[in-house]
Parts: structure tokens; C-alpha cells; sequence
């Protein structure tokens, strides 16, 4: 059977702040991270060191900016040993709070100790559901005491005693309540809730990767989506929640047919009902405590019809908010280049582009009923966008951007990320777009260099050579050979400039932009309602508030190939 072998925990320097061993004799951390470190970034979540003895498996995660380590010296599925990682870190965030800082869990190591020892016991993993930690772990302020007192520790009060009956009525409340949690039928929901609110919450958050030809068609486009839900209600509540597709997938039969036609790869929080999804497609479940994932799916935006309709290429809609376009070598040395952010309005002046983006704009005036507006509360009666910002990629052989001119918005040159980021408020993004020129500048080129040795500029000034030949023709005699071989080598001159410009031309742009209330793959909630006969504590007088929120994320997850 898979074991875990141990847990180490570093800071954002690779200070040691927690380890805990659970099995064997594990290499201790000192020597662990160091052999981590040896190899370059980013490095995978799987490290296999051959020189330890006997060889391990390491494995690891980073969570808000810390290192959960576990290091395995025997045959474990990798995934077992992962997911035990990442439900650490998620339970250490439920009880200590988000984001997870090193100096929270340095203070509450009473807590923290608790933790990594119900997830695991002997490195058999037998509790890993936060809701179920809230019955067997006390976070009260005299954890600490209670401990002491119960083995005898001195240093602890009077009426604690030595360890005996004293103790023991101090320590006989957690067990009975250890006892009761074993026996409960709900392992993800933690007994005897109370709520003086009773609310409930559903967001949705899609995060898309879309990649756009030069002209503007689409050549992959996917939503990667989640469904995150809390639940603030008192007693045991059984939800039944309904989506709907938003007009995609219709023609595919009923509704649960074309919402899991849609929704590809669909991963659901055990305590979905899988056969009622699958039969009428609505999720059915008893939720946990809080705030969790309820659901994770995948949407292919360009759907799997044909592209091809009598002799024509269709143009799909994959719900973007902004168009981008990037024209390069635009002056007459080649070393200028714009980059063009516009609303799909259709107006470009590719066809296929004006296909596209007319097929977008279509989609977001009906799906949104109405315009993105910067600043609103973001809903699904006026969508808002906001973090509008272009990155475009510049080769390595450029040695400076000399002119950046944004028509809005700012712009920059990192030369150590060697990116242009160009930040638009979504306030200046109008109908009218926004334009973005910058021009390059190479490298020293090996012409520059013996003309600045022999005749060129030197320290801002000219300087020249003459050399006295008595067998050099007179002035007279060569002057119209002089002009043309001048004329030619500055046409080549130029020409040259413009090929090695033409290699400096950035290759791609990436888009990145939220949008509030609009979801790319058209999915929305139907329907969220408390089945009142399956519930148990909760009274047919009790109506939980309900709310539900959209957003479409890319973090430059929209590339543009030029």
C-alpha cells in the first residue's frame, strides 16, 4: 500500500518552517532541498535523484509562494502523493486563512500539528476534507493547555494537576466529539452547523486559451471553467442546481444531453450525485461547509460542426471583448511596428477579420443585452471589462526600443523579460480602439563598426581619413564611377537594414482582459433550489439570499500570430 513518508514545508527564502514524519527514515530536508535547487526553472512537480540511497522520488508544489515537499523512497502513485500535497495546503488555508503566510503557521503550530497528523496516520491518508478536520481538530486559545495538561507537562496550571481525572475531563469532550465525526454518514460536511445568515453563493470563472491566425480566425480556442460554491446554511441542505447552455448545443436533444455535450472533462466534488447528472443533467448534492469547488469543465469554443458551409469558410465566435493586430516593418528601414487593440466591430479590413469580428460583436449584444461598460458592478445586464493589456514577445536581438507611442493607455520595454507590456483602461477603450507604435533597434552591426573605425561618427563627431596616392586618378577622371558605385551600395545599404530588421519583428502578441458578467462559453444558471424534504435541520420558513456571479479571465491567453 502507498505511504507517505514525510512533509516538509519551506518559506519563500527555502527556510525550513515545518517537518513532520510519518513513516521509515526519511533523508532529512537540509539535504533534500539543496538537491531540489540543483535543477533549473521550472522545475517538475516529479524529481527523481538517483544519487540518494536509497534513490527517491521527490515531490512537490508551490502554493502561495511555499514548498510542500514529500519525499518517497518507495513504489507510491505519484498522483496519491500530489493530491495529498495540495489537500495540506488546502487544509492549512481553511484553518489558518488565505493567502497561506509562513508566519501563520510558525503562530499556530498547535494547530498545524493537528492538521498533518488527521490527514494522515502512520502515511496512510484517512482524512483529507476540511469539514471533516472542523470535528476532530480544536482551534480554541487554550489548545496548547489542554495538551500539556492532559500528558502531565509541568508548567501548566494548578487545577490541572499531574495528568489525572482533571486532565482526563479536559480531554474527554474532544474524544466523544472524534467519535461522533467518525460515525457521520456526510464525510465532507462538518455535524452540527448553525448559521445566523443562511446564503448561498455561485461563481463561475472561465479562463480561456485562444489562438488567432493573422487574419483573425480562430485555430484553437478553449474555456477551461470552475464552478466555485459556498454554502452559509444551517443543518444538512440538499441542493439541486440547473445550467443552461445559452443557445450553444441546441439540435443535440434534450437539455441535459446538450449541456454534456458542451461541457467536456467535467471533474465533480464527491458529493455530486454522478447518476442524476448523467440522467437528467443537474447537480444534485449535499454541500460542504464554506466555500469549494464544486465542478471543473472544459468547453471547446469552436464546437465540433464543420467550418466548411457551401464553399465558404465560417468564421466561429469564441466571445472575445478586443480584437488585436500587429503590422511590422512599417517605415522605410524595416524597424517600426504597431500593434492595433480595436472592439470586433467588423471593420478591419481583412475579410476573414471582418467576418469574425462581425460574428462577435453579433454574439455579445445578444448574449450580454448590452454594451461592456468600464467601472459597473460588472452583472449579466452590462458585462464591465477591466485589466485590458497587450504583451508582445520582442526577439532577443534587439537591443533597445527607442519610441513607444501609445495612443492610450501606457506603455513599457522590459528588456529583462524582453516584452512590450501596453496597459489600456478600459475607460479610454472606445469604439475607435487604440493604436500602439514602437520602433527597434538591433544590434551593432559589423558595417556600423568599420565605419566608426575608419570614417564614421566617433564620440559625436565625424571623422575622416585621406590617404595620398600617386597612381590615384585625378578627381575629374573618376567622379561619375564614384556616384554610381555610391548610389548602389546605399541601396544595398538599406536594403541590408531592412532584412536584418525584418528578423527583430515581434511574431506573436498576447492578450489579456477580465470581463464581469459574461461567460465565453455562453453557460448561465438556471435555477438554484433547497430540496426542503431531503434537507434535515433546516425549516420550510428558512429562504437562503442566492447570488451568483460570472467572469471570463485570460492572463495572456490570447495569442495573436503575426
Amino acid at each position: 500500500m502507498s505511504a507517505i513518508e514525510a512533509l516538509h514545508i519551506f518559506d519563500e527564502h527555502n527556510n525550513l518552517i515545518l517537518n513532520h514524519t510519518y513513516t521509515n527514515r526519511p533523508l532529512p530536508p537540509s539535504t533534500l532541498l539543496p538537491l531540489y535547487l540543483q535543477h533549473p526553472s521550472p522545475r517538475p512537480s516529479l524529481i527523481y535523484l538517483p544519487s540518494c540511497s536509497p534513490p527517491i522520488i521527490l515531490h512537490s508544489i508551490i502554493q502561495d509562494n511555499l514548498l510542500f515537499f514529500s519525499p518517497c523512497s518507495s513504489d507510491t502513485e505519484p498522483l496519491l502523493v500530489l493530491e495529498f500535497l495540495h489537500r495540506v495546503a488546502d487544509a492549512l488555508e481553511e484553518f489558518l486563512g488565505s493567502p497561506l503566510l509562513a508566519s501563520r503557521i510558525t503562530a499556530s503550530y498547535d494547530v498545524v500539528a493537528q492538521i498533518v497528523a488527521e490527514i494522515a496516520d502512520g502515511g496512510i491518508i484517512c482524512q483529507g476534507e476540511p469539514n471533516a478536520l472542523r470535528d476532530v481538530v480544536e482551534t480554541g486559545p487554550g489548545v496548547l493547555k489542554n495538551l500539556l495538561g492532559s500528558i502531565g507537562a509541568a508548567g501548566t496550571s494548578p487545577g490541572l494537576g499531574g495528568g489525572g481525572s482533571g486532565s482526563s475531563a479536559l480531554l474527554r469532550p474532544q474524544i466523544q466529539q472524534a467519535q461522533s465525526s467518525q460515525g457521520s454518514a456526510i464525510p465532507w460536511r462538518r455535524s452540527n452547523v448553525r448559521h445566523t445568515s443562511n446564503e448561498l453563493y455561485v461563481d463561475i470563472v472561465e479562463t480561456l486559451s485562444v489562438t488567432l491566425a493573422p487574419s483573425g480566425r480562430p485555430l484553437a480556442a478553449f474555456a477551461h471553467g470552475s464552478i466555485a460554491f459556498t454554502c452559509k446554511v444551517s443543518g444538512v441542505p440538499d441542493l439541486l442546481l440547473s445550467l443552461s447552455t445559452g443557445g450553444k448545443g441546441a439540435g443535440m436533444g434534450n437539455k441535459g444531453e446538450q449541456l454534456r455535450r458542451v461541457m467536456e472533462r467535467v471533474v465533480f466534488h464527491p458529493c455530486v450525485r454522478l447518476n442524476k447528472w448523467n440522467s437528467e443533467g443537474v447537480l444534485s448534492f449535499v454541500p460542504p461547509d464554506g466555500r469549494f469547488a464544486l465542478c471543473g469543465y472544459e468547453v471547446d469554443l469552436l464546437g465540433t460542426e464543420a467550418l466548411q458551409s457551401s464553399g465558404k469558410t465560417v468564421i466561429k465566435d469564441v466571445g472575445l471583448p478586443a480584437m488585436v493586430e500587429v503590422n511590422t516593418g512599417l517605415d522605410t528601414n524595416g524597424a517600426e511596428f504597431e500593434v492595433r487593440l480595436s472592439q470586433p466591430t467588423g471593420s478591419s479590413t481583412s475579410s476573414a477579420r471582418s467576418n469574425a469580428t462581425a460574428s462577435l460583436q453579433s454574439n455579445l449584444s445578444n448574449r450580454q443585452t448590452g454594451p461592456f461598460k468600464a467601472g459597473s458592478a460588472g452583472d449579466s445586464k452590462a458585462p464591465s471589462l477591466e485589466d485590458l493589456s497587450v504583451n508582445i514577445p520582442i526577439p532577443a536581438g534587439v537591443r533597445n526600443i527607442s519610441d513607444l507611442r501609445p495612443s492610450r493607455g501606457e506603455a513599457q520595454f522590459n528588456p529583462a523579460e524582453g516584452a512590450v507590456e501596453w496597459r489600456v483602461p478600459a475607460k479610454d477603450f472606445g469604439p475607435g480602439g487604440a493604436v500602439l507604435k514602437c520602433t527597434i533597434q538591433g544590434p551593432i552591426s559589423d558595417e556600423d563598426e568599420d565605419m566608426s573605425a575608419g570614417g564614421g561618427v566617433i564620440n559625436g563627431m565625424t571623422a575622416t581619413t585621406y590617404d595620398y596616392d600617386d597612381d590615384a586618378p585625378a578627381p575629374y577622371q573618376s567622379q561619375t564611377a564614384v556616384d554610381t558605385n555610391g548610389a548602389t551600395a546605399t541601396t544595398k545599404s538599406a536594403g541590408d537594414k531592412v532584412d536584418r530588421n525584418r528578423e527583430l519583428m515581434p511574431t506573436s502578441a498576447t492578450l489579456s482582459f477580465s470581463v464581469k458578467g459574461s461567460l465565453a462559453s455562453g453557460l448561465k444558471v438556471e435555477s438554484l433550489l433547497v430540496d426542503t424534504k431531503k434537507s434535515r435541520g433546516l425549516g420550510p420558513e428558512v429562504k437562503p439570499y442566492k447570488g451568483v456571479k460570472y467572469l471570463t479571465v485570460s492572463r495572456g491567453g490570447v495569442e495573436v500570430r503575426c
